[in-house]
This record gives C-alpha cells, structure tokens and sequence, in this order.
C-alpha cells in the first residue's frame, strides 16, 4: 500500500472506530483543530500516563506541576517570542497556497531518502540473507552520492535559517527546481517571517484589558516555577520538573492530520543541571528518551536521531528522535541542551534570582537546563499509524487490525456472550465485566456473530476477547482469545485478572527499558 493510500485509511480508520473526530464538524470543521473521542481520549491518556510513570515516577529527582495556560504577557518577552517564534513562509504565485520553506526543502530531501530506501531494497532483493545494510549506505557510490546532496542542502539550509538571510532560503528552493505540490507552478514569492502566538485579552473593558499570550509551549510554566519547586520540594542539583498540557500556535501550513495543529498537547521535562555537565547530561537523556520510546515495541528500525543543523542561539547541543510515520521519518521528540539562557532570562526581566546555592561547593549560580520534549499528539499519530495493520490469514481471508502496544489500548477486554438470548449467558458475562472493570476498562459486546465480533474488537485495537458459552455455565471457565496472535485458550474465569494483568502492567513494559 502506498504511504498516501496508508495515511488515507489511518485518517478514515481513527474516525470510523472513535478515536479522532473533526473538531465542529457539524459546521465543516475547523482546520488543524481536533477532538479525541470516546477511545481516543483513553489512548491519549494511557500515552500521557506511560510518559508520566517513565519520568516522575520512576526518577526520585524529577516531580510534575501543572501550570496556568495564561502568564503574565513579559513571560514572552523573557522568553524570545514576542521577537523571534517565527516560521520561514513562502507563497505561490500561481496556486495562492502558503508553505513552509523549510518543510518544502525538507521534503525534497524526503524524495531523495526515498531513492536510498529504493537502491537498499534492491540491493536486500539480490543479496538476501547476507545482505549488510550498514555496510552498504557506507559504501555503495549512488547511496553516498544521494546521501552528500542531502546533508549538503540541508547544512545550508540550516545556515540560511540561522542567519535568518531567506533570500538565500529563496535562492535555494530555487535552485532545486522545487514546484508547488499540487499545480507545479515554480512561481514563488520571496520568504517572509510569521509570528506563531495567538493574541488575546484579558480585562473588563477594551481600554484596561492587559495584552495575553496562549502558551506557545509548556517550558516557561516550569522556568518561572523553579525556585517555587526547588524550595517547596528541598530538591537538589541535578533535578528536573515535568509537565504535560495544551500549547497553542498560529500555524499556517498546519497538515499531516494530527501531526501540526494549531491546539496541542506538550509532554515536557526541563532537568536542571550543574553547569559544565550538560553533555554526559544530553547523552544520558539521549539513550533514555530513546529507549523509551522502544519500550513500546514499535520496531527499533522505525525510529533515528537526527541532529540539528541549526542550533537556537541560546542551545550548544540539540537533536530530535524522529519516527518514521506513514509521510516518512519526522521529528517525534526534541532533547535541547538550552544551557542558562532561559533562567538568565527571567531574572533580567522580572528582578528576582533564579539561582541555586550548592552546598557541596558552598556557591550560587545559574543551572543549566537540558529539556527533552515531545508532542503527544505526535506520540498519538505514531503509536495508531505504526499499529494499523491488514493481514492476510492461512485460510485466505482478510482482517484489519489495530496492534496497540496493550499497555495503551484503551480498552483491554471484551467480554462475549456467545448467544444473546441466553439469559444465564449474558448475566455470566456481565459480572465477568462487573469484577474486572475495578482494574481494567473492559466492554461488552453481543451484537451480531462472534466471528464478526472479534473483527470490531481486533479494528478497534483490544487485546483480548472473552468468550461465555455453554461450557461456562458448568465448570467456570471461558475462551480468551489474543488479539495479535488470535491463538484461543480455555481459562478459569478467576484467572483472567492475571493474564490481562501481565499483558497491559505498565512495570511489564517499563522493565523492558533496563
């Protein structure tokens, strides 16, 4: 299935099993705006609750807040973006849309990753079981060839964007031929910079409202909490604090679904560090965030670091772990080594100091700050997209199904009563969810025949199905089938906390991450 086509049907397919719906679409919608329905929302949860545990529950020197979406309007200006959160916009001529320049190099630079992939599989094809991968990007002259062209756009790409000279940025669309994606036309305006933040009011009347900002981003909530935690919490260098919550941005080309909106959510950590150990820091966090991202078993190969070109001004270190999506490998979660800019920042503008006193070394100064941040609903899109799956069974049929990691599907069982119009059945089935449900989100289905059943259920991602007949009526056992294996086993009913337990705890999956 082409990426087009499989994208196509992950949109279709999160909609048609409840899990993004159209925000307003009973008035046409509203771009890049979405709502998370009824299994949605459980998903959503269960990601945010899996990031949780992994970060402050698992770390004695991380804790969680949960801060204000308005601040006071100089938090923006301390922070850079009332000045600088800008993107890099460029207009055709011809077909009146606006694009990213930068998106619009990157995804030349996507085709031409396109002709890597396409020279490996042939070169898999031919060679089989000896073929080395590794060895063969590393030698091959028309992989190293397409591979020079483009790290050599995009360093200058990113030098452009650094220096902020878009008419080099011009130049370089330019250069490459690039055409507008839906008529061609290489008819470009020159490259403008856009503001991201939404503007509103705060006040009574018009004349005393004070100018607000939405949150553009969940990172400066922690910053001008930090010496409120550190205190609070007597906590000690090296520390972090995390946060999850809606962030807000004015994009212009928003698109790819639920992967640029203009409403987000954000799962941030800001760890605050001695200066001078910010690399083992990055390094550490690096392997980390890595490693919890695989913990997940979406396959190792779907996931790289790619390291920034264009540094902030403020950052000596930063690099994204990006995941290979549907539309290709994008960026799924930033770690930044920010070093001191952002408390510096705030004590210039509000007056107060921002610093640590370290008592081992009996000085105050300034932490650094190494952040790791990644999107939720890009953590959402990932986990459903690389889970959507057609199989083709020994005896020939067809089943769509969606493999959730089990420890975030939204709901863990379904519980079947095989007839029902058998009273003594579907009472069975019913406690069955009565006592379960204390522990689990589990539902119950009777509609229609059970085969057809386990489809919806296998569609909607639920690990496992229960099955009550006849049999379990006398000996109190029933058929619990596995969803990605769709093997059949006859339990006791008094097992089935156990097996579903083992299957979705989340230490079962953390561990993994050791």
């Amino acid at each position: 299935m082409a990426n087009d086509d499989k994208f196509k049907k992950v949109i279709s397919h999160a909609k048609e099993y409840g899990y993004v719906f159209q925000s307003s679409e009973i008035y046409d919608g509203l771009s890049a705006v979405y709502d998370y329905a009824q299994n949605g929302a459980e998903l959503k949860k269960n990601i945010r609750d899996y990031w949780w545990k992994a970060m402050v529950q698992m770390h004695d020197n991380i804790v969680g807040i949960d801060a204000a979406i308005f601040m006071h309007p100089t938090t923006w200006k301390a922070s850079g973006h009332v000045d600088a959160f800008n993107d890099p916009l460029i207009d055709n001529k011809d077909s009146k849309k606006r694009y990213r320049a930068d998106v619009l190099v990157e995804d030349y630079c996507a085709k031409i990753e396109a002709k890597i992939n396409k020279e490996v599989k042939k070169a898999e094809k031919r060679f089989g079981d000896a073929f080395n991968k590794e060895e063969f990007v590393s030698t091959n002259g028309r992989v190293l060839g397409y591979q020079e062209k483009i790290d050599s756009i995009l360093k200058r790409l990113g030098q452009s964007l650094e220096k902020e000279d878009l008419a080099d940025v011009k130049a370089l669309i330019e250069e490459l031929e690039i055409a507008d994606p839906l008529t061609g036309s290489r008819n470009w305006t020159d490259v403008k910079q856009f503001n991201l933040m939404f503007g509103t009011k705060l006040g009574a009347s018009a004349d005393t409202a004070m100018d607000l900002y939405l949150r553009p981003e969940t990172a400066q909530g922690i910053f001008v909490n930090f010496l409120n935690v550190q205190k609070t919490g007597r906590m000690k260098i090296p520390f972090g604090i995390a946060q999850t919550g809606k962030a807000f941005r004015n994009e212009i080309v928003a698109r790819q679904f639920i992967f640029r909106m203009r409403e987000f959510e954000q799962m941030e950590m800001q760890f605050f560090i001695k200066p001078g150990t910010q690399k083992e820091w990055f390094d550490y966090w690096k392997e980390t965030r890595l490693k919890w991202h695989k913990s997940l078993g979406m396959g190792d190969d779907n996931y790289r670091f790619h390291d920034h070109e264009k540094l902030a001004h403020y950052a000596d270190a930063a690099t994204d772990i990006e995941f290979n999506f549907p539309f290709g490998f994008k960026e799924l979660e930033g770690i930044h080594s920010r070093t001191d800019f952002d408390l510096k920042q705030h004590e210039e503008y509000s007056g107060k100091k921002l610093q640590y006193f370290d008592h081992e070394d009996n000085e105050s100064y300034t932490p650094y700050v190494l952040e790791t941040s990644i999107g939720l609903d890009r953590m959402f899109l990932a986990v459903f997209s690389n889970s959507l799956q057609d199989e083709t069974l020994e005896d020939g049929s067809e089943r769509t199904v969606l493999k959730l990691p089990a420890v975030l599907a939204p709901t863990k069982a379904a519980i079947l009563p095989l007839v029902r119009k058998d009273e003594g059945l579907t009472k069975m089935a019913k406690d069955i969810v009565d006592d379960l449900k204390w522990d689990f989100n589990v539902v119950y289905d009777e509609k229609d025949a059970v085969g057809r059943r386990y489809r919806r259920q296998d569609a909607a991602g639920t690990p496992f199905c229960i099955t009550v007949d006849g049999e379990s009526l006398e000996d109190n056992t029933v058929t619990i089938r596995h969803r990605d294996t769709m093997e059949q086993k006859r339990v006791k009913v008094e097992e089935l906390r156990d097996i579903i337990k083992k299957e979705v705890d989340v230490k079962e999956w953390l561990m993994k991450m050791k």
